[in-house]
């Protein structure tokens, strides 16, 4: 099987694909390519590098952890994510607490007063978002999510397979 070009040019397209699978593809594309850089562009704005800001996102919306469980969340190795919470730590965004289940363990807690922060500055795309979400039926809303949640199980799959845990 060809995988054609992915120079983004669209000379040559994956076994011949019509042409609006093919656009959506380069849209798949455009939007992951924005969004690091969207991303980055946050860590900068708070002394971070983007993969400590990802990270916090995990934590955010997974609620207190372990730094096992942030690295299966994240695929990232323990030691990374160790690296990752000291930064965090020390730039205030986290605080490592006994667990209160398991004394012996130790769980990792976003610090609500500067998480606002990041809300505060995602607030008008969360909006926007909002809006364009809102535009959709609840028929189209099921296929986008189910694209989605295929799409991140496949990319967290190719992480992995990439990172030779496969």
């Amino acid at each position: 099987m060809s995988t054609g070009s992915m120079d983004g040019s669209g000379k040559e397209r994956v076994n011949n694909m019509d042409p609006r699978r093919w656009e959506l593809m380069q849209e798949i594309r455009t939007s992951s390519a924005r969004a690091v850089m969207l991303h980055q562009a946050v860590a900068d704005r708070f002394g971070l590098n983007a993969t400590d800001h990802k990270c916090l996102n995990f934590l955010i919306k997974s609620g207190p952890v372990t730094a096992g469980r942030l690295g299966e969340l994240t695929g990232l190795t323990t030691g990374a994510v160790t690296g990752i919470i000291d930064r965090l730590e020390q730039a205030g965004f986290v605080r490592r607490e006994k667990d209160p289940n398991d004394r012996r363990r130790v769980v990792v807690k976003p610090v609500p007063d500067k998480i606002e922060q990041f809300d505060k500055l995602f607030e008008a795309l969360f909006r926007t978002t909002i809006g364009i979400v809102q535009g959709y039926s609840d028929q189209e809303i099921a296929i986008i999510l189910d694209f989605l949640k295929k799409f991140n199980a496949v990319s967290l799959e190719e992480m992995n397979r990439m990172k030779g845990r496969d």
